[in-house]
């Protein structure tokens, strides 16, 4: 008994050689038993068998069934994280980033153009004119303009959503970066019932229509500007990316972007459009002494920081606008690589043939400076020292080495407010806070997933320019609104 105590484990070896002493005396019995005996001992060791893998395959079966009807239970249960097919979307959220795909047909650049062939016999300008006639007969055959041509007189114009506002807003507090005068214009946009509807064909923009509500224009007044207020402006589809460049102004907090939401009409196959605010007070800046707003004069404006010293001598020829409304614009057209505005022809990256500036001859005078000329650069009657951004188109498939840089050239410091949000990392979830008050837009761009890929390419150029800015060395500046 000692001699076990002292030396467990030759106990523990004394113990498993008797039970196979044991079970081998046993074996041996049924084995020496007649050959029924043996059968039927055979037999029962196979159903226990059976027995022991039934009940195993049972238990994992039970256990994926659980786990279904805890998922099917959490589905129902408010406020779970349980993913469910649903109208709400957790936008506070991270998920996998996807790379840039092909975007939707909404945000796609616009209508390819014919190309202008040239005739070296004539001058640069009756070629440039031939261009225009061309590009306004490639036009006329466009869908769009179709749609606008068949509404050839006043009429109404009824929306999908008469009833109920598309501009979602779950909490009784909205997004910082909207103003009060900001929500009730989108709502009014989103479900104002239309009384009157024109055609409108300015000059250097493709048609859109212009919509009043039924209280909302001056019914003495013959003039089409006469709105109070009450109108809005449906361009084509192809210009949908406005309203994502609404959304990027106010996050931004630039404010300058004229107020863009997202609605569907009957009237135009189903489509949707988007509906800018019309302010009749917004008109085009006064030509420069020298003539049209051109390149070279903007870059002396930019040596001279008009008006942000006091009163510009009248040798500098500055325009009325502020000198940090152009600090503004060149931040907020870089992220949307809009150079329509600043690069008309194209100068700064790597067009594509089809892309209008090359078509039309434009790309080929970069050589000369003097020729360029800057476009809708437009500001209000009543304030002459600010911007209002309108033609916000972006181009979402321009790769990040092909930006362009050149919308950045002469721009010594930046807006602080615009450039700490890009610093903070909180662009994307302020983005997808504020397109999801767009429902229709939300869901056209596929939801959460779309929405993603767009405010990856947006990301991918911030940070890019502050690279830029690091590099070059800008100031961050705090600038009055």
């Amino acid at each position: 008994m000692e001699k076990h105590l002292l030396c467990p484990g030759r106990s523990a070896r004394t113990l498993l050689r008797l039970t196979c002493l044991s079970f081998w005396r046993v074996l041996r019995s049924c084995w020496r038993s007649s050959r029924s005996r043996r059968a039927l001992l055979l037999a029962f060791a196979c159903l226990l068998y059976l027995f022991c893998l039934e009940l195993w395959i049972n238990s994992g079966d039970h256990d994926r069934n659980l786990t279904e009807g805890r998922r099917w239970t959490l589905e129902r249960i408010p406020g779970s994280t349980a993913p469910a097919r649903s109208n709400v979307v957790y936008i506070t959220l991270k998920s996998k980033r996807h790379k840039p795909a092909i975007l939707r047909a909404t945000l796609r650049p616009k209508s390819r153009r014919k190309k202008v062939r040239n005739v070296e016999n004539r001058s640069r300008d009756a070629a440039r004119h031939r261009g225009e006639e061309t590009l306004k007969r490639v036009e006329s055959r466009d869908p769009w303009r179709k749609v606008l041509d068949s509404l050839y007189k006043p009429g109404q114009l009824n929306g999908d959503d008469d009833d109920g506002s598309s501009i979602r807003i779950y909490s009784q507090k909205s997004p910082p970066w909207f103003s009060q005068a900001d929500i009730e214009t989108m709502r009014f946009l989103s479900k104002c019932k239309i009384g009157r509807v024109e055609v409108l064909k300015p000059e250097n923009a493709p048609p859109a229509l212009l919509i009043k509500s039924v209280s909302g224009f001056n019914r003495s007044s013959e003039r089409a500007g006469e709105c109070d207020g009450r109108c809005g402006v449906i361009k084509g589809p192809e210009d949908m990316s406005e309203v994502f460049a609404f959304h990027l102004d106010r996050v931004l907090r630039l404010n300058r972007s004229l107020v863009a939401i997202s609605r569907r009409f009957h009237a135009l196959d189903g489509q949707l459009c988007p509906v800018t605010l019309y302010d009749p007070s917004v008109v085009p800046v006064p030509e420069s002494r020298s003539g049209s707003l051109r390149w070279s004069s903007y870059q002396t404006w930019l040596r001279y920081r008009c008006w942000q010293r006091g009163v510009p001598k009248l040798e500098w020829n500055c325009s009325s606008l502020h000198h940090h409304e152009w600090s503004r614009v060149t931040l907020f057209d870089f992220l949307l690589q809009n150079h329509q505005r600043f690069d008309r022809n194209c100068c700064g990256f790597r067009p594509r043939p089809q892309d209008s500036c090359v078509q039309l001859g434009y790309h080929r005078e970069c050589g000369n400076v003097d020729t360029l000329e800057l476009s809708h650069i437009v500001h209000r009657e009543n304030d002459p020292r600010r911007l209002v951004y309108i033609n916000n188109d972006v181009f979402f498939d321009r790769d990040e080495e092909n930006l362009d840089f050149k919308l950045l050239e002469g721009i010594k410091e930046l807006p602080e407010a615009a450039v700490s949000v890009l610093r903070s990392q909180r662009l994307r979830q302020n983005l997808l806070q504020s397109l999801f008050v767009d429902e229709q837009f939300w869901e056209n761009q596929g939801g959460r997933r779309g929405i993603d890929k767009l405010i990856d390419v947006i990301e991918g150029r911030a940070r890019v320019l502050l690279r830029y800015i690091n590099a070059h060395g800008l100031n961050i500046v705090a600038m009055n609104s």
